[in-house]
């Protein structure tokens, strides 16, 4: 081990030398040994289910949002509340485009069809314990939206029910701490950034 060390170069390197899986179902969880820059080994555990993307579609003339109610287990489990208000989000397919995700995200979950959508960024979502890129979008929408409709895969075991808010009330929520979800509030807070005429009363 101390030759190993003495071997490697002066500036900081990590290195994983090893990956288990603990578990292979939606997401996998690794346990991966990494070595430290001064030789030591740790084990760290990894959630692993790919790229994500999520998007606020809005419409500008009537000053309204669509999001989604669902249920969370894990919200559940750690606060006992029964639902999220939340952007529409979901899983980067194989070979998908991260905003041909987000169009087919909105048409499953709130039937919207989004013909253009707007990147913003792209950011770790939990870089402490997952792998999750999440590619963040804003999109408008021009027809009437459907609401209190539900969506969502049934296998996937999603159930999902698209809701129209006013933009000034969404920002009345973000300011009192009431939206609970973190990409939800970036989304409304950049649209408040570039748009801030559509949050009037």
């Amino acid at each position: 081990m101390t030759d190993e060390i003495a071997e490697k170069p002066e500036r900081s390197i990590h290195e994983i030398v090893r990956k288990e899986i603990a578990h292979a179902g939606w997401a996998r969880l690794l346990v991966a040994t990494v070595r430290l820059p001064d030789g030591r080994l740790i084990k760290h555990e990894i959630e692993d289910h790919g790229e994500a993307a999520c998007v606020l579609p809005y419409n500008p003339l009537r000053r309204t949002a669509v999001l989604v109610r669902q249920f969370r287990v894990p919200v559940l489990f750690a606060a006992q509340a029964e639902e999220t208000l939340e952007a529409i989000a979901g899983i980067v397919e194989k070979n998908e485009a991260a905003a041909r995700c987000a169009q087919r995200e909105a048409r499953e979950e709130a039937h919207l069809q989004l013909e253009a959508v707007q990147h913003i960024f792209t950011a770790w979502t939990m870089p402490g314990l997952s792998t999750e890129r999440m590619h963040f979008y804003l999109a408008v929408y021009a027809e009437e939206a459907q609401t209190d409709i539900g969506g969502g895969l049934a296998d996937e075991n999603e159930n999902t029910l698209a809701v129209e808010i006013g933009l000034a009330e969404l920002a009345r929520m973000a300011d009192a701490n009431e939206l609970t979800d973190v990409k939800t509030l970036l989304l409304v807070q950049t649209l408040r950034l570039r748009r801030p005429e559509l949050f009037g009363s």
